[in-house]
């Protein structure tokens, strides 16, 4: 009964034999597949930004501290150095908070002007060459954004900052 049933299945060609891709890069594509692996790389990711930046904040506050002592009699200088580095902190925190939310965005933008040219009957090399444009320019518009936009942030920080410290020094 097994020979017939060997007999009678077709010869495996070399050529006929599909490669397939190792069971720990379908394991890999399974995890990545889900939300909540993403979900969680996401917030692995922020929480490692976060305590960086946390860590950032406290040695800057205790040199400061350090820098100020009340029996110096010090200018506002720490002060000034402090606050411009307090924004710098919060100002590409807040650059990175904003590209988190401006890939998704881009990507749909993207994709939505290349599937409308592609309806409108754009040839494909045409439509390649528009596509890049098109990449180079949402990129552009993006990173001036982010860039304007973080600046914005350090810059009201930075005062914010300096006007909070000067005043705790005063009152100390």
């Amino acid at each position: 009964m097994m020979e017939q049933e060997q007999e009678a299945s077709p010869p495996t060609s070399p050529s006929s034999i599909t490669h397939r891709p190792p069971s720990s890069y379908m394991l890999f594509l399974k995890i990545m597949s889900k939300r909540r692996t993403w979900i969680f790389l996401f917030v692995l990711v922020y929480a490692i930004v976060l305590d960086s930046s946390w860590n950032s904040l406290k040695s800057i506050l205790s040199w400061y501290k350090h820098q100020a002592q009340p029996s110096s009699a010090s200018s506002g200088w720490p002060a000034l150095y402090a606050s411009v580095l307090l924004g710098a902190v919060f100002g590409s925190l807040s650059m990175v908070a904003a590209l988190a939310v401006a890939v998704p965005a881009t990507l749909i933008t993207w994709i939505t002007v290349v599937v409308l040219l592609a309806f409108f009957g754009k040839p494909k090399r045409k439509l390649v060459l528009e596509g890049m444009k098109i990449t180079r320019e949402i990129a552009g518009v993006v990173f001036k954004i982010l860039l304007k936009e973080g600046n914005l942030v350090a810059i009201v920080c930075a005062v914010l900052g300096y006007f909070a410290l000067v005043r705790k020094n005063s009152v100390e």
